[in-house]
């Protein structure tokens, strides 16, 4: 990869905005326009609050959530998480605005680390990337499964097995699959239905909660109510690990930054994303979860559903088998909405990744379909990869959570490593047009502090006893990543990646790939 500076031209009439269109920015930082820059800036913050979903987030660990801490850290965790994530993402909208390619973290990370150690530190950050975003793809479908699975289970009396929950999460990404290959068109319509599809959901989903049921619990309740069925004496061990729930919700955001090289005026639009998707998620996820807690008829019985997701057993006990149904529908639309979206963020990443040389057999993955200009082939690497996580839950009942502990530990290592970096490069950083002014630093030092308590309250174990059932194999899934980008690093990766010979010869390639021009799907 070449190093250019990192503005070639700046408008000082414009407190040094860069001055040139899109594709020259991206030349500037030396890659290609390959990909199709048709998104607007309302799809590219379309696609950030899809994936974080606080309709799939929240509802699928719900559950999670009903024994470790009870309404009590639902309620308050959402408020304390939603405002340190804020803080995270304000520091990678700040990076973002002066880096805008969808590679993303890695080349953040490339950029502002000291030049002899710049890339391994991007090395490292990438494969995190990967690690979070299959992770990412991988909770939001395996959740869709679990909550469609609950909705056969009530209208056709389909008996919901780890089997068949894995079918119907092959069947899922298979779908996200196909519509990522064939449908781009519709996938960016979809987004875009998508944003109001979940605020319109949310309101009509408390709307219904809270002037149906005759019964509603109490504010003490809701805000005081703590259960501990984790096995584990501690409180304040169960309230940290509790914090799970917000924090797999607040992911996913990166994709933004990810889908920048295929969105106009992106170094504006793409911070703006990441900024935006996050706090109208708070908000919103915040109501929801008011109104589900508030809506709780029976604890013990939703508790023990037979659905095996007490979201739907509380819209059923609420509303009546109709409308919980149909509400219940609502929300499996919105999951798959999240599921599609995180399949486009997952394979542009990997897309990025692989155009550098960073995935074994990079040159499959970095194709770029000349009829729709999209990574066909990074989409189904995406699609396999997130399957291979959800298998062990065949063996193991617990997987999810160590899924969607492996999505926040992954991403959030890759989000705070640049982070970190510009925090090191201090009044050096060269901002873009939209940044953070002097409390850049200070916000910076909260978002570094947070991402290093949450990465090992989520590799510690959940449940007591620890039994091959119930481990939390997240630390091993991260050690092994960890472990083979090391050994391929030290092997031979350190000889060439992101060397600039190396770069020269990747946008060579990339541009002569680039040269058919799109057709409609």
């Amino acid at each position: 990869m070449t190093t250019p500076s990192p503005f070639s031209a700046r408008d000082p009439a414009k407190g040094g905005e860069p001055v040139g269109s899109d594709e020259e920015r991206l030349a500037e930082l030396g890659y290609t326009q390959v990909l199709a820059r048709r998104m607007s800036a309302f799809s590219n913050y379309a696609v950030s609050f899809t994936i974080i979903s606080v309709l799939s987030g929240c509802m699928t660990l719900y559950l999670f959530g009903m024994n470790t801490g009870g309404p009590a850290v639902i309620t308050w965790g959402w408020v304390a998480v939603g405002l340190m994530t804020l803080f995270v993402g304000l520091s990678m909208a700040e990076i973002c605005s002066a880096y805008p390619t969808s590679a993303g973290l890695y080349f953040w990370a490339h950029r502002l680390a000291p030049e002899r150690t710049a890339a391994a530190w991007a090395w490292f950050t990438g494969w995190f990337n990967v690690l979070g975003q299959i992770a990412v793809t991988a909770g939001v479908d395996f959740g869709a499964a679990s909550f469609l699975g609950a909705y056969l289970n009530l209208q056709f009396d389909f008996e919901v097995t780890p089997g068949r929950t894995i079918l119907l999460f092959a069947g899922i990404l298979l779908l996200h699959g196909l519509l990522n290959t064939f449908g781009v068109r519709i996938v960016a319509l979809l987004n875009s239905v998508s944003v109001w599809w979940h605020v319109l959901g949310v309101l009509v989903i408390v709307g219904a909660l809270a002037f149906v049921p005759d019964h509603h619990r109490s504010a003490s309740f809701v805000f005081g109510h703590f259960v501990n069925n984790t096995g584990w004496g501690s409180g304040i061990y169960v309230v940290a690990v509790g914090l799970l729930v917000a924090q797999y919700t607040f992911t996913g955001y990166d994709a933004s930054a990810h889908m920048t090289e295929e969105t106009h005026d992106a170094a504006t639009a793409g911070p703006k994303g990441i900024v935006r998707s996050i706090w109208t998620s708070w908000i919103a996820g915040f109501v929801l979860l008011l109104g589900f807690t508030f809506a709780i008829q029976s604890y013990d019985k939703e508790l023990g559903s037979a659905t095996g997701a007490p979201p739907a057993q509380i819209l059923l006990d609420a509303l009546g088998a109709t409308s919980g149904k149909l509400l219940l529908l609502v929300i499996i639309g919105a999951q798959l909405f999240c599921g599609m979206a995180a399949v486009t963020a997952n394979s542009r990443m990997i897309y990025a990744f692989s155009r550098d040389g960073a995935l074994p057999f990079s040159h499959v993955w970095h194709t770029v379909s000349p009829r729709t200009r999209t990574p066909v082939a990074a989409v189904w690497l995406a699609v396999v990869g997130a399957l291979a996580l959800g298998l062990p839950y065949l063996i193991n009942v617990t997987a999810y959570a160590a899924v969607t502990s492996i999505c926040v530990i992954g991403l959030y290592l890759a989000y705070v490593v640049p982070v970190l970096l510009r925090l090191r490069k201090g009044d050096a950083f060269e901002r873009g047009p939209w940044h953070l002014g002097r409390w850049s630093r200070p916000i910076g030092i909260v978002s570094v502090s947070w991402v290093a308590v949450i990465t090992v309250l989520f590799m510690l174990p959940q449940v007591s006893p620890v039994t091959w059932e119930t481990f939390n194999y997240a630390p091993i899934a991260v050690l092994v990543v960890l472990g083979f980008a090391a050994a391929w690093w030290l092997a031979s990766a350190r000889h060439w990646f992101l060397n600039p010979a190396h770069a020269r010869t990747i946008a060579r390639e990339e541009a002569r790939r680039g040269a058919p021009e799109p057709v409609d799907p």
